[in-house]
Formats: C-alpha cells, structure tokens, sequence
C-alpha cells in the first residue's frame, strides 16, 4: 500500500473518530453542536505538549487528551445543555473560539500563533484502523441499547421523554462527554500524525467540516457517518488535480446532497447482517419484476 493511501486512510479514520461523537450529540441526542473544533484542540494541544515537553509515552499523552477534552465538554455542559437550538449551538461556537484564541495568547505553554512544531509521528495504521472500528462498533451497542433509545427520544421530544422518566439533562451530558472524549482523541491522533499543530487548524471551518460529514452520510446512521468521513476526506484529494477548483466541486457535490437528500446518503438506513439480506431481497424482486416485464409483457 503506498503512503498516499495510507495518509488517505489515517486522516479518515481521525475524521470518522471526531464524527462518531458528532453524530451521537447532533444525531441521535439533537443538540447540534458548533464547537467540535475547540475538543479536538484541546485534545491536540494537551497530548503535543505531554509529548514534546514532559516526554511522557504516546499512549499515556493521547490518554491525557483524551480525558482533558472530556472534562472540558462535561464541565462545559452544566450552563450549556439548557440552552435550546439555535442558542446552544452559538454557545459551543463561541467555546470554540475562546479556546483557539486562548491558544494563541498562551505563547508560553503552547506557542501561540507559531504553533507545537516537532511532534513525534506516532499516528500509524496498525493501531488507529483497529481502534477506529471497535469505536464504530461500541457505538453501534450503545444507540441500539436502552440508553441509546433513550436518547432518540430525548432527540425525538424532550417534554415526552421527560414524561416517561427519562432524565433529559443526563442523556445530553453523557452524549457531550462522550463527544468530547472522542474530539480530544482525535485531536491526539491528528497531533501525532501531522507532527505539527497551530490555532488556525482548529477554527470554524473545521467544526463546520465536521458537522457536514454528519449530515451528508445521514445525522440518524452511524454507517452514514463511517461513510461520510471516508468520501469527504478523500474526496479534496481525488480531485486534487483540478487545481483550485477542487473545492468548488467539493462544494457542489456537498450541496447537491443536502439539496436532493435532505436526510444525508443514508438517512437511518444502518449497515447489518439483516438489512443486507433485505437488500439483497428487494434487488432480487426487483429484477425479477423488471425480467417479467421487459421478456412476458414483451411476448
């Protein structure tokens, strides 16, 4: 495989890592979150610097991230989750930009604008594709679980859930933690895959590329969010050779989505042994209509 494919396939899986917290705080839970980029440089910043400064191991560093991003979104989530709609997406915003700028000025601890240069490269595919499908995998348990249910339902109406003993606010802290876990550990990736990080790599337009690979694979189906972050991080590079161009037709293609599937390439449709063998029935059936209809209605 050659290092092409190979970085193709690292900066997917670190996407996918960010989005599956996505999907599960903005898809399955309903709070559409705008500040998904200030976790990952959190995550990114904490796990460079124990790397670079204090020399500790890579797996204790990503750790350190990891666990520092989610504390941040739990402690985040106490005055943030009783917001509603739009109102809580302006505040993760604004999180988001307060922690780039405070990035910037803490020249000291991170270097500010000039950034953490010289990051060990330890990001490699032996232990990222593993870690990235067991990830998949335990968050496809958890939404198919009482929990998971239960936070579509707080997605679906709060004012319901509540009336059937959900606890609302417990649900959407719990989706904002994990989210913040899964942003700060792929913000550790990241960190030690580019070997270099500044603020300006964690602006706006990084939560907005997030966001767009939730809802262009589908904000209700994790197989919708695994496919979204492979065909929208590859897809800038195949069309690399269009020059500048690559981004107006990345652009398009994004917007024709949204346009003519509003609910994403997927929409709730998740991957399994069964809706495979579904999949494959409908097919059958289908031509096997069109066989009697092209061949009999011919005769």
């Amino acid at each position: 495989m050659s290092g092409y494919v190979q970085g193709l396939i690292s900066l997917s899986c670190i996407n996918l890592i960010a989005v599956l917290g996505l999907s599960l705080l903005t898809g399955f839970t309903g709070s559409f979150c705008f500040g998904q980029a200030g976790f990952l440089a959190i995550g990114a910043y904490v796990s460079a610097l124990m790397t670079v400064k204090l020399h500790m191991p890579f797996a204790v560093s990503l750790l350190s991230g990891m666990l520092a991003s989610g504390v941040v979104a739990f402690l985040l989530g106490f005055p943030t989750l009783k917001l509603k709609g739009d109102y809580f997406a302006i505040a993760t915003l604004g999180f988001a930009e307060a922690i780039r700028l405070l990035i910037e000025n803490l020249e000291k601890v991170t270097g500010g604008s000039r950034g953490v240069p010289s990051i060990p490269n330890e990001t490699h595919l032996i232990a990222l594709v593993p870690i990235t499908l067991i990830l998949v995998w335990v968050m496809r348990n958890y939404i198919s679980s009482r929990h998971g249910r239960n936070c579509i339902a707080v997605r679906e109406d709060e004012i319901a859930a509540h009336a059937i003993a959900v606890n609302v606010f417990r649900y959407k802290q719990i989706s904002f933690f994990v989210n913040g876990m899964l942003a700060g550990l792929s913000g550790g990736f990241l960190a030690h895959y580019v070997g270099f990080i500044q603020p300006s790599m964690f602006g706006i337009q990084k939560s907005t590329e997030l966001i767009v690979m939730v809802i262009f694979g589908g904000m209700h189906s994790i197989t919708g969010a695994l496919l979204s972050a492979i065909v929208l991080t590859s897809l800038p590079e195949v069309l690399r050779a269009a020059a500048a161009w690559r981004l107006v037709v990345y652009g398009t293609a994004v917007v024709f989505i949204m346009v003519v599937r509003p609910e994403g390439l997927l929409g709730s449709w998740e991957l399994s042994v069964a809706s495979v063998r579904s999949l494959c029935s409908d097919t059958k059936s289908l031509i096997s209509k069109c066989y009697k209809k092209v061949f009999h209605g011919a005769a």
